[in-house]
């Protein structure tokens, strides 16, 4: 046992039946691995099943499951049903949040745990309110771990597909402040971003949904790659997707790490 580990196994051993959310991503999918490891039955992994969840988090999160013997249960957080949700405020993040907390909270004995980490606090995250307000507890900040040492986390426990998973925020986090939230729009972010990673192997590649239309930004080496002519096909079946949507293409850029939030909106 690495020492991270053991400073971990300390937290774990003041809990007793656990509930933890699972979106798929490297900090939750660690985090489910070492709680399962310290707790066996007593803890559940919770995924919310959502048109924001990419299919291939869903994916994951059943396959680990399946292959080390998860009590995996798939909850439906309700956040669509909340309109507070689908406006697409500069807090969207703490509807969504306190609806799958509440949720998991009415469904499950015990304390909730999320993967979030240090790195995560220096970041406006309304979700971490919600997260309070639930008596949710972070064991990798409890810890002081940053995503690079839950990255080293993952390693140790052989985890190397989850260790090396890019940062993957919500599909909403695509979505404009301001912009309603539908289903329709999720979907063509989530298939535009498989197509160019499938391609390209972007680890950085976002689809934006603006009030001008769509944009899709991606790392220097890949945003190259995919303006060349060896990009040529790839172009082509994205904008045939966002033509199918009806919005306007803007065309390729850079990525920008949060570059769909707008403080001051007054869209639609």
């Amino acid at each position: 046992m690495i020492p991270l580990e053991r400073a971990l196994a300390q937290v774990f051993a003041t809990l007793d039946q656990v509930a933890v959310a699972v979106s798929g991503g490297v900090d939750s999918m660690t985090l489910a691995h070492l709680t399962h490891r310290h707790h066996g039955a007593r803890a559940r992994m919770v995924h919310a099943m959502s048109p924001a969840v990419p299919a291939e988090a869903t994916a994951r999160v059943r396959a680990h499951a399946d292959r080390y013997g998860w009590a995996l249960v798939l909850i439906d957080a309700g956040e669509f049903a909340d309109s507070r949700y689908r406006t697409n405020p500069i807090d969207r993040c703490y509807f969504c949040k306190s609806n799958l907390y509440s949720r998991i909270a009415g469904a499950f004995a015990g304390v909730i745990l999320s993967g979030t980490n240090t790195d995560d606090l220096g970041d406006y995250r309304p979700g971490l309110k919600a997260a309070d307000e639930n008596g949710v507890r972070h064991p990798f900040v409890e810890v002081g771990m940053a995503k690079s040492d839950v990255r080293v986390v993952a390693r140790a426990l052989g985890l190397d597909d989850v260790a090396e998973l890019p940062a993957a925020p919500c599909l909403a986090s695509r979505i404009e402040t301001g912009i309603h939230i539908n289903a329709a729009d999720l979907a063509l972010a989530d298939e535009v971003e498989r197509r160019v990673r499938a391609e390209f192997g972007a680890a950085d590649v976002r689809c934006r949904i603006t009030a001008q239309g769509v944009r899709v930004e991606l790392g220097s080496e890949a945003l190259e790659r995919l303006r060349s002519p060896i990009g040529g096909a790839t172009r082509a079946a994205v904008e045939e997707i966002v033509a199918g949507l009806g919005r306007a293409f803007l065309g390729y850029a850079p990525y920008r790490r949060g570059s769909a939030f707008v403080r001051n909106t007054s869209h639609d």
